[in-house]
């Protein structure tokens, strides 16, 4: 991504301010990345940061599925890298709203596009995500 980017910069700013405990400046600046974002690839990114700070789990979903949706119209190797934490939202997002069946296929699927990340912070913690799910829902089937 190009750290240039007004939304990648945005989105950026918006995960300091999350960081430092801020979340309605980190909600305000991903909603403005939304507002800015000028192609799919970059409504795909800030889809991804305002589905973080939604109050409901029917919200949660629907920013995440369109993350999802946008990543997919993108079809390039730009998006690539997300489509393993992609899933894994909607995996919980799913799971937040009781669809089961829907929550264990998106983690399924993160599971699977998590196999190419190397073993770094964001491989493991989509790999321990995706697996943790599908552990949840598993339970929850039973």
């Amino acid at each position: 991504m190009d750290p240039e980017n007004p939304v990648v910069k945005l989105c950026v700013a918006g995960m300091h301010a999350e960081g430092r405990g801020d979340v309605a400046d980190a909600r305000r600046m991903f909603g403005e990345a939304w507002t800015i974002a000028g192609n799919d690839f970059e409504a795909c990114i800030a889809a991804h940061y305002v589905a973080r700070h939604q109050s409901t789990a029917e919200d949660m979903l629907w920013w995440n599925q369109e993350a999802f949706r946008l990543a997919e119209a993108v079809g390039d190797e730009r998006v690539a890298d997300f489509f393993p934490s992609l899933p894994l939202n909607l995996g919980h997002s799913h799971e937040a709203v009781g669809h089961v069946a829907e929550a264990k296929r998106y983690y399924d699927l993160a599971a699977a596009r998590a196999g190419h990340l190397p073993n770094d912070r964001y491989g493991r913690i989509v790999r321990d995500g995706a697996a943790a799910g599908k552990q949840r829902v598993m339970t929850d089937e039973n």
